[in-house]
């Protein structure tokens, strides 16, 4: 029998790859990877913490108009406070309708990520020639904010592409993207325009997916957090790993949501001599360095 298959990469198992080492000779990469998206007013996508249906009135808006206005910078404010390094997928949308955004992710010297216009659309319901203009506008918008520098990175909302979406972001300019949760390591994808890297974006800790869909706690989904890292530092004694977090101001950003995570990854940084702390982007810039053949 022959399955539909994508032909963007071959199998590969993790226990048969070639050995390396991060920075300073640590085995563990820690990512955390923040979401900072703007929706539209009763209209279009977007989750709803309070029922499996997203109903798009007001209530649904502001709470996660909440994100940008007070999550974010509860965010921030932590992340500051643990000298913890970040990196944000942006909506072209929400740096135009907040203009206090980008500055502080700069100034921080945070990476700016594409995460498309909005998240109140997909990507993967669009003819080849309207998602193409999609990943442009997405792309010179946040380079508009960056100071002429364009995003390195992808991620498309709802974590969707369409089957020739990895060719037009490879086109567009885009040397790595976080669509494809396949790996604990980085991978390469093919494309019609030369290989596009695939790095590690957890699906599993997520806070989206872990509260708005699977209904945990705040500190349930720490626990997760805890337990990843833990095993992941045990595993990565025999093999190179990445552990991401992905979160959103308006779930993570939430008081009661917020402590449990700072005890959380206070946890995580008493070990931080033996973790690479890195962005998406210096993890793909090691990646280069490496001797051909090491990445699958």
């Amino acid at each position: 029998m022959k399955l539909p298959a994508h032909g963007r990469y071959p199998h590969s198992a993790i226990i048969h790859r070639p050995l390396y080492a991060w920075p300073n000779g640590a085995r563990l990469a820690l990512v955390v990877v923040n979401n900072i998206e703007h929706f539209a007013y009763r209209a279009g996508l977007g989750s709803d913490v309070t029922g499996p249906s997203p109903v798009q009135n007001q209530r649904a808006y502001a709470w996660r108009d909440y994100g940008n206005r007070v999550g974010l910078w509860n965010l921030l404010e932590m992340f500051d406070e643990l000298g913890l390094p970040a990196a944000h997928n942006c909506n072209a949308a929400a740096l135009d309708a907040c203009p206090e955004i980008a500055p502080a992710l700069l100034a921080r010297g945070d990476e700016l990520i594409g995460h498309g216009r909005t998240n109140a659309e997909r990507q993967d319901t669009l003819w080849e020639e309207d998602e193409r203009r999609l990943i442009l506008e997405s792309r010179d918008a946040l380079a508009r904010h960056a100071g002429g520098r364009p995003p390195r990175g992808w991620l498309g909302p709802y974590i969707a592409q369409s089957p020739v979406t990895l060719d037009l972001l490879r086109e567009a300019g885009f040397t790595y993207v976080m669509d494809w949760p396949a790996d604990d390591q980085p991978f390469w994808l093919n494309t019609r325009a030369g290989r596009i890297l695939s790095i590690p974006y957890s699906v599993e800790l997520n806070d989206s997916p872990a509260v708005v869909y699977r209904h945990h706690s705040g500190r349930e989904f720490a626990e997760m957090i805890l337990d990843q890292f833990e095993e992941m530092l045990h595993q990565s004694q025999r093999r190179p790993l990445v552990m991401s977090i992905a979160l959103h101001p308006f779930i993570a950003g939430q008081p009661h949501r917020l402590r449990p995570l700072r005890q959380a990854l206070r946890h995580i940084l008493a070990q931080r001599d033996r973790l690479w702390i890195a962005r998406p982007g210096e993890l793909a810039d090691y990646i280069a360095t490496l001797p051909e053949g090491t990445i699958p």
